[in-house]
């Protein structure tokens, strides 16, 4: 059975590409946002998937190819599923 992803390559890049130094990655209502940590409120933190920090110490010295952008998608889309959504 064929599931769609609920974080995506884009989810990623915005990510890993946010001006903010405390860039957060939370999963809000079905959608990945990206937000500065200091805007995380208590109703969201549960909701955290990664913080930018966390998912570049897990990526390889390469460039960021698409492929490397999927596969940590597939990783943070697994982190999603087990928090039910």
């Amino acid at each position: 059975m064929w599931t769609s992803s609920l974080i995506d390559r884009e989810c990623v890049r915005q990510l890993l590409t946010s001006q903010d130094t405390d860039a957060t990655l939370v999963f809000v209502r079905g959608d990945c946002v990206v937000l500065p940590a200091a805007d995380v409120d208590d109703a969201h933190k549960g909701l955290v998937i990664a913080t930018r920090d966390e998912v570049a110490a897990h990526l390889p010295a390469e460039a960021l190819t698409d492929r490397v952008l999927d596969d940590v998608a597939h990783r943070l889309d697994n982190i999603v599923r087990d928090l039910g959504a």
